[in-house]
C-alpha cells in the first residue's frame, strides 16, 4: 500500500506562516481603525484612554499591532 503526499512539511509550514503573517497585518489594520474611531468619538483624552483600555486597544504600537509586554 502506498501513500502519496501532496505537499512537503516545509511547503505546508511556509503556507501557514504566510497565513499567520497576513492575519497579523489584518488585525493590525483593524485595531488601528478601531482606535481611530474611538479617538474621534471620545469626549476627551481621559475618556479615550478608558475606552481603549476597555477594548483592549490601550497597548497598540504605532502600526496598530499589539505591543509586546
Amino acid at each position: 500500500m502506498t501513500w502519496a503526499r501532496h505537499a512537503s512539511p516545509t511547503v505546508e509550514q511556509g503556507r501557514f506562516a504566510e497565513v499567520r503573517a497576513s492575519e497579523k497585518i489584518h488585525y493590525a489594520v483593524q485595531n488601528r481603525k478601531a482606535a481611530q474611531t474611538v479617538a474621534t468619538h471620545a469626549s476627551d483624552a481621559q475618556d479615550c484612554a478608558h475606552l481603549l483600555a476597555m477594548l483592549g486597544l490601550d497597548s497598540l504600537d504605532e502600526h496598530g499591532a499589539m505591543a509586546a509586554d
